[in-house]
């Protein structure tokens, strides 16, 4: 299992099937399944249903892992009241129970590679996903037929460190792990954009742990899951009073002594299998596994033969009984510490680029996100605690991606909606040539190769073009003229029909480009072509004035929410009390079974957009409030 980056991955397949051949390597297949939020989707769009009724439908099925339709009913009210309020969603329930579970579709393993002695087909049925061989075996099937199989995994972070460590001009790879300033950072908990330190509940653990060392950060990796997560309070509160650490049995000191009397890493619990019990290197390991993948049938028959072997070493039965339940419990989730260490190191990396080049690591991290709107926002906020500024795209210096230049991080082009990567690279080489002056010299220089109005539009909605001088309404209906005038001249003169200055008054544009005589779109407007063209307001946001009193009010963010869907450890759980602050940019209305009427509505804050459900009752009494563009505060 080795993680490269992202952007090279490719390169280290193609290195093993050079080594091995081409026949001896293959990618994995692995077959994707309905969960319960993916059938309910599926369903409500096979029915015609409005995406954002289906999304709020679907959000409303708790957070567990595996959880079925029927288990999601019985937890969620809300869930249930909507079922039975409204037939339609009774009737996608209904579909969905059905189709749940089922085989969606096949796709190629992220990580998975087979290596095989024989050619692949040897051993397994063979497939091609765009002319790349792919076993027809699952990723289990391949180990249990005792196949080599190699996990060759994209890291975005990677990535990011690579390219903030060449934009700093800096060797990564020797710095000291001994700065004192990066171990403030962690200990302020100021982790925004840290690999693995970035949720909220790790952010609290750093700041109550207060880490000096990296093998404080080793531990806060392995820690921060839901088995020995449990320990957290006592980790913490044994680091700062090393001298009140208890154990069970003396023979447990030079365990977990390193880790204040705690169970931290695997391989603690098979050390006390060989330690306490007389186990084999071997065995210990096996019964290892078998508490992570929770096989209680092993588990409890090695029980007996532990208890017997902590016998022969004088430790009683309740006593040994007692630390397997600890290690039963702390096994199902707990990393190696190898694992951890190495995720340590990748943090602390990246902890010391924010610490000591801040802005060229923000500009490569909100690089690798460019698609991912919420996290921009998000990460645009974290500059400006940081000191640094986002400034808007820019058709003469931004790049593809983010750039720091000094202070300021230039918007990258990459991030804008109908520019392609061709046509960027098309404008950076004309750069090269001098500034484009203008509309007209920007249409005129570029109109060749991936030239597009398409993507022209986007640059000028979304402001990119705003250095030209001229307002945004005006080139957006300029363009159309230009563009055709400036084609027709070209065809022109390719077949020689007419010299430059052979152009009529008609054709004058081509010469002596004029604005049109009209006033810039109203503030409003502005912010939401700025936000379809890139997913964020670049120039200002409708909830910049409320964003204090919502900070001291203690509501919460949508990313936050959102972050918490893939953090089991997070503060928001379901069935949690929280309050939201946004405003309105969409409302859907639907009868109910009873003849009420009910709306779906999205609001959207600083940092992303929430779906959210209100009942008749509620729509009856707040109804006044519910419309696009109002800003209302949710409980």
């Amino acid at each position: 299992d080795i993680d490269f980056c992202y952007e090279r991955r490719g390169e280290v397949i193609d290195y093993v099937t050079e080594k091995y051949g081409a026949d001896h390597v293959a990618q994995i297949v692995t077959f994707g399944t309905l969960a319960t939020r993916a059938a309910i989707r599926d369903v409500g769009r096979a029915m015609g249903m409005p995406y954002a009724a289906v999304d709020a439908v679907a959000k409303l099925v708790p957070n567990d892992f595996h959880i079925s339709i029927d288990q999601a009913v019985k937890k969620s009210k809300e869930l249930s009241d909507l079922i039975r309020e409204n037939q339609q969603v009774n009737e996608l329930i209904e579909t969905a129970r059905k189709v749940e579970g089922m085989p969606r579709n096949t796709s190629t393993h992220a990580a998975g590679v087979v290596i095989t002695h024989d050619p692949v087909s040897t051993y397994v049925p063979l497939a091609t996903n765009d002319g790349v061989p792919v076993t027809q075996y699952i990723m289990t099937t391949l180990e249990e037929l005792g196949l080599l199989k190699m996990d060759f995994l994209g890291l975005r972070t990677l990535t990011v460190i690579d390219d903030a460590s060449k934009a700093a001009g800096i060797d990564i790879d020797a710095v000291s792990i001994n700065d004192s300033e990066v171990y403030k950072l962690f200990a302020r908990g100021q982790t925004e954009g840290i690999f693995q330190f970035e949720s909220s509940g790790m952010k609290q653990m750093l700041t109550n742990l207060k880490p000096t060392a990296l093998e404080d950060l080793i531990a806060a990796t392995s820690l921060y899951r839901p088995g020995p997560a449990k320990q957290i309070d006592t980790f913490v509160e044994n680091s700062h009073n090393p001298e009140k650490v208890r154990y069970i049995t003396d023979k447990l000191r030079p365990i977990l002594e390193n880790t204040y009397g705690c169970m931290v890493y695997q391989e603690q619990v098979m050390q006390i299998f060989r330690e306490l019990a007389g186990y084999s290197y071997g065995r210990a390991d096996i019964v290892r596994r078998a508490m992570s993948k929770k096989k209680i049938a092993v588990m409890e028959q090695e029980r007996e033969t532990f208890i017997a072997g902590c016998g022969k070493n004088g430790i009683d039965e309740s006593a040994a009984n007692s630390i397997f339940d600890q290690m039963s419990d702390f096994a199902k989730y707990a990393f190696n510490k190898s694992h951890a260490a190495c995720y340590a190191l990748v943090a602390y990396r990246t902890a010391y680029l924010k610490c000591h080049y801040p802005a060229q690591f923000m500009a490569a991290l909100m690089t690798s996100v460019l698609d991912q709107s919420n996290k921009i926002a998000r990460y645009t906020a974290e500059c400006k605690r940081i000191g640094l500024r986002l400034g808007p795209p820019d058709i003469n210096s931004s790049m593809k991606g983010f750039t720091a230049n000094g202070r300021v991080i230039n918007y990258g082009l990459l991030g804008i909606k109908n520019v392609g990567s061709d046509f960027i690279d098309d404008i950076v080489e004309e750069r090269k040539n001098g500034r484009f002056i203008d509309l007209m010299d920007f249409c005129k220089r570029m109109q060749e190769g991936h030239f597009n109005r398409r993507a022209v539009e986007s640059l000028i909605r979304c402001g990119a073009m705003d250095c030209f001088g001229g307002n945004r309404r005006q080139m957006l209906q300029a363009l159309p003229s230009l563009i055709t005038n400036l084609e027709n001249y070209r065809q022109s003169t390719r077949y020689g029909q007419v010299g430059f200055f052979d152009l009529g008054q008609g054709d004058i544009m081509s010469l002596d480009f004029e604005m049109p005589d009209v006033s810039e779109f109203p503030k409003a407007e502005l912010l939401k072509m700025e936000k379809e063209m890139t997913g964020l307001y670049l120039s200002g946001h409708p909830m910049d004035k409320y964003a204090d009193i919502c900070r001291s009010s203690g509501y919460a963010y949508t990313i936050d929410l959102i972050e918490a869907e893939k953090d089991t450890m997070s503060k928001y759980k379901d069935k949690s009390v929280v309050k939201l602050c946004g405003i309105i940019t969409h409302v859907t209305l639907k009868q109910t079974r009873n003849g009420g009427t009910m709306a779906f509505v999205t609001a959207e804050d600083l940092y992303g957009s929430i779906e959210i459900i209100v009942f008749p009752k509620t729509l009856e009494k707040y109804s006044e409030l519910i419309y696009e563009t109002s800003v209302i505060s949710v409980v």
